[in-house]
């Protein structure tokens, strides 16, 4: 059986009505339910996944009330899965607050765990055992691809991305449009989502949004006369950066296009920059190299250029035309992706789901397997 939280959203209900369809049983939690009789481990996770809220209580009585709330549902995760050590716990996302106490508390029981998210690569989804993001199960080593790569064909590697369009902007102030960009010569920063766990958890030296910010404004100052750095902000945002964004473009090394298009930018440019954005993974279909300061699945050498302090961004900067990658590796990256890693999966204007049964059904085998 699957058991997993409830999610209000059609997309992320489809995904688990497919795993349950597969599975043939399934439980839908529409509150984690709550026990209070700890175990050993009770403490440690609870703290750790209350770090990991994404919405932090203000004042010690909230605090305290959350406390308790993943508590409960941390126990209660943990016993369910220990008295039914074949269930199978599902989650979306489950990094942050009580998502990831239901995780911990099944996997701490034996049990097996696969996380979901979005891909981003068109008509993909994620499907993992171990996390997903930064904490997935991607290979972190070039060398297991360059292996996987040498009896496949990749010939026909970039249709992977045929279908990508920039995100629809829910903001006025940002959009997906034309105009003119400059012949001068620059670096693109797709800016993401403040709160995303994206940028709250995997940052890395920079510590969130605004020591990245922080960061590319010393580093913008590096870079050789005539170029500039470029800016979007997310069309997902709900907040503007705007008064965040003011020391930067007062340099006259930055500027802000939230109207253009953001695949017509990253074309433009003549690299990437960004935390660990799924832009930045894209812009590989349009041959740009990437510079990654953050904790990114794709951050192996050869694909894209970390920069793990600002020391190090500021030599790229400074230098932003011997900016590289490995064609080759990135290919085979890109391939292994889409036919290893990511299963299909769509849903039409009806909400009627396609996917590849055999992939999802792999993922919950590879799942099972993992736990035992």
């Amino acid at each position: 059986m699957i058991v997993y939280p409830a999610e209000y959203n059609a997309r992320k209900e489809a995904v688990f009505a497919a795993l349950a369809g597969l599975e043939g049983q399934a439980r839908r939690l529409r509150m984690i339910p709550l026990r209070f009789r700890d175990w050993p481990e009770t403490p440690a996770r609870v703290e750790a996944a209350l770090t990991r809220a994404k919405r932090q209580p203000k004042g010690p009585l909230a605090r305290w009330f959350k406390r308790q709330l993943i508590r409960g549902q941390y126990n209660w995760a943990r016993t369910h899965f220990t008295a039914h050590p074949d269930d199978l716990a599902l989650a979306w996302n489950g990094l942050t607050g009580s998502r990831m106490a239901f995780m911990a508390g099944a996997r701490d029981a034996g049990a097996a765990t696969l996380y979901a998210e979005l891909a981003p690569l068109p008509g993909r989804i994620t499907l993992d055992p171990v996390g997903v993001n930064a904490e997935g199960s991607v290979p972190q080593d070039p060398g297991f691809y360059r292996a996987w790569a040498q009896d496949q064909d990749m010939s026909n590697w970039r249709e992977i991305g045929a279908g990508l369009t920039a995100r629809a902007s829910r903001r006025a102030d940002v959009g997906q449009g034309g105009g003119a960009l400059p012949e001068t010569p620059f670096l693109f920063c797709p800016l993401q989502v403040p709160d995303d766990s994206q940028v709250t958890l995997f940052a890395g030296w920079c510590g969130g949004m605004d020591g990245f910010l922080a960061a590319l404004a010393q580093a913008a100052q590096a870079l050789p006369e005539g170029w500039h750095l470029r800016l979007k902000e997310h069309p997902s945002a709900r907040i503007s950066l705007a008064e965040r964004l003011g020391p930067l473009l007062q340099s006259g090394r930055v500027v802000l296009d939230n109207a253009t298009d953001s695949f017509a930018q990253i074309a433009a440019s003549r690299g990437v920059v960004t935390l660990n954005s799924s832009m930045g993974l894209q812009a590989f279909f349009h041959d740009r190299p990437v510079v990654t300061l953050g904790r990114a699945f794709f951050n192996l050498p050869g694909i894209v250029q970390h920069a793990e302090s600002q020391p190090a961004l500021d030599r790229l900067f400074a230098a932003p035309d011997r900016l590289t990658y490995d064609a080759g590796l990135r290919a085979a990256f890109l391939c292994w992706l889409d036919r290893v890693y990511y299963p299909r999966f769509t849903l039409d204007a009806e909400g009627r789901a396609e996917f590849d049964r055999g992939a999802f059904a792999a993922k919950l085998r590879d799942a099972r397997a993992r736990a035992k």
